[in-house]
This record gives C-alpha cells, structure tokens and sequence, in this order.
C-alpha cells in the first residue's frame, strides 16, 4: 500500500487530495472521497460563511474521517470563511488565488494543517515564512484557475526549496500521474478532474457527459488578459470569452461576461452559457465511479510503477 510522509501528518489512508473546486466540491464528495482514504475538501469558492459552515457539518456527518476546505483568497466572503474554518476546526485548510498570510495565525491556533496553493517558487517561499505546513505545486494542466508553470517543471523546482511536504497537482488523473509525481519529488497529489466523474459529485449529468467524452484537446485557457487565466472545456461560452478577450471590449464588460458562467454548467448543465471546469487530464477520465475506488485505482496503478521503476535503467 502506498504510504508517505503526508498520510501520516494527516492521518489519511492514501497520498491523494480532491481538488477544492468551487460550486462542485460540497461537504458530500468530500465525505466521499475522505471516507474512501483520500482527504477530501469542500470548494467555498464565492460563497459565504453559513454555506461554508453547512457543508462542513454535511461532511462530518457523514464520515469520521479528516477533510478540509479550499478557501479561495479572492472571494468577498474570506473573512467569514476564514473564520468559519477555524471555529468549526477544520483538519486541514488549502488556499488559491491569493497570499494566505494574514489568516495564519487565526488557523494555526485553532489546529488547523495549512497547506497552499503555490504557482511560483517565489510564492513558495512566502507561504513557508508565513508557517505553511505543506504546499500543493500547481501546474497549468489543471482546471480552474491555473498559472504558467506546468507541473514537470514546477514540481521539482519547489520541492528543492521548500522544506516542507509538497503535493503535486495539475494534469494527474491516474497511477501513472501519481507514481510521476512521486519521482518529482512530491509526496501526494491533488486531483480535481477525474473526481468530477465520482457519483458522489453533484455536477449535472452533462457536465459529466462532456468529461467523459473529452478529448487530449478539450480544454482552454482564458482570462489571460484579466490577469487570473481559467482553464476549462471548449465550449459556446469559453470560445466566446477567448474572442471576446482579443477584441477592443474593456475589461470590466469582459470580467462582466463570466460572472455566474460556472454556476450555470454546474446546476443547469448550460452548454451555451455555462463555463465547465476542467483540467487537461479531462481525455483520460473514461468512467463515473464511486470516489473510493477512483483513489484505490489510482494508488493501485502507481505502486506497480514504482515498484518496477528499475526495470527502465541499466
């Protein structure tokens, strides 16, 4: 069985994290994929504290196992979020879209394991001097917001400086991701596409459709211009936004054009109008699944790989 350093700093059965993707992680697939031996995270994304709070008692009802929230650093609510997770003390908070540092202190009190989204070296080395626990090195293969390292390069880069524990994330959807990981110098690995296919994940049926039926080349990248560029599948409404982006349109009519865009794949399954999240490992996720035996196939893929990692050098 798989086992490393961060299983045992969480108290979790196997080295893989569910991505906090907002409007779709809720307190039930984090249940899910936590009572499967992962560590599973609520997405507060926008929403507000009493939502936040809601999801997290959803998720300790229905498992005694650890699991987190994804706070994202941007939303108008991040005060009371923040707040939220410290008072119902949360086992582990990770962070995107921003520096978490003025919240360290409030979480750390409380007991909480924080663990960081980082695009950069240059931001590794800030959340660490802040006392993050761990960081999760984010390569631009994943879905949602995304930065401009990939995830080979990224990795390793942040592993030789940050002297913490650091989870690999971006492009990883199977054994063969994990094991790579491993190698790059990661402990773990987060992985937020192919649990879009879990039954426990409430998305609309045709969101997970169009998973299922993506292809190597499915996904895009937008929001460059804006300066906070989103992956997500090609769609109606994300080659609209691409074109729209390279017009003379200004940017606040532009950052206009994708509010609630996620909302509406999510619950309404738009296809026209909705904005479906999605990393580029979206062509490898094949089947819906249960979220325990995502994690179990994927761990059983990998230890093979590393087992039999000689058989490739002389």
């Amino acid at each position: 069985m798989l086992k490393s350093k961060l299983c045992q700093l969480l108290g979790i059965e196997y080295p893989i994290i569910q991505g906090g993707m907002a409007h779709v992680a809720d307190g039930k697939l984090a249940a899910a994929v936590s009572a499967g031996g992962g560590l599973g995270l609520i997405g507060a994304g926008n929403a507000p504290g009493d939502w936040v709070r809601e999801q997290i008692r959803v998720a300790a009802s229905l498992t005694d196992k650890p699991f987190g929230v994804n706070i994202m650093l941007l939303s108008p609510f991040v005060k009371e979020v923040a707040q939220v997770v410290a008072e119902e003390k949360v086992r582990v908070v990770t962070t995107g879209a921003g520096n978490p540092s003025r919240y360290m202190e409030s979480w750390k009190a409380a007991g909480i394991f924080v663990i960081p989204v980082v695009p950069s070296v240059s931001m590794t080395k800030l959340v660490v001097r802040a006392g993050a626990d761990a960081v999760i090195a984010e390569g631009g293969e994943s879905g949602g917001h995304v930065g401009e390292l990939t995830t080979m390069v990224l990795v390793p880069q942040v592993c030789d400086v940050a002297g913490v524990p650091v989870i690999a994330a971006g492009g990883i959807a199977d054994g063969r991701g994990l094991a790579a990981a491993f190698m790059l110098g990661a402990c773990a690995a987060q992985i937020g596409t192919r649990f879009l296919s879990a039954y426990e994940c409430g998305i609309h049926p045709l969101y997970k459709e169009k998973i299922l039926a993506a292809t190597d080349i499915a996904t895009i990248t937008t929001g460059k211009r804006l300066g906070h560029p989103v992956r997500s599948l090609k769609s109606p409404f994300s080659r609209a936004f691409y074109k729209a982006e390279y017009s003379d349109m200004s940017d606040e009519d532009l950052e206009a054009m994708g509010v609630g865009a996620l909302a509406l794949a999510v619950r309404e399954g738009d296809w026209q109008r909705g904005s479906f999240l999605a990393g580029q490992s979206a062509g490898m996720v094949k089947k819906e699944q249960p979220a325990a035996e995502i994690i179990r196939e994927i761990c059983e893929e990998a230890e093979p790989l590393l087992k039999g990692a000689g058989a490739w050098v002389e």
